[in-house]
């Protein structure tokens, strides 16, 4: 059975709602905020690096694939690029799977004793 203290409470909050609407809106509004700058933002900002970087790339750059092969950049294509790991040892690499340049061509190498 309902009290008669529930069915009287519930009449009167009718009129107000316009404005508790809005107000129970915030939060979530809040939290998108938060979600953007916390985690949609630098997401977008680390994209934009990686294919800055990736769009960089030439012959003769030293890189490492996600994978962990670490070569130097013999041939670029469109799509692919080729990579020697070892002496007269190429494969053929995804632009995509370039984790990061570890010399760039245009720095000068460290000489060798």
């Amino acid at each position: 059975m309902i009290s008669t203290a529930y069915a009287m409470g519930t009449g009167g909050a009718s009129g107000g709602q316009g404005a508790g609407g809005f107000a129970s809106l915030i939060p979530i509004i809040l939290m998108f905020v938060i979600f953007y700058f916390l985690l949609i933002r630098p997401q977008q900002k680390k994209s934009k690096e990686h294919r800055e970087m990736i769009s960089h790339l030439k012959k003769g750059d030293r890189i490492v694939t996600t994978g962990g092969l670490h070569g130097r950049i013999t041939a670029t294509g469109e799509q692919t690029m080729t990579v020697e790991i070892a002496d007269k040892v190429r494969v053929k690499v995804s632009r995509g799977n370039v984790a990061q340049v570890v010399q760039s061509s245009s720095q000068p190498q460290a000489k060798k004793k």
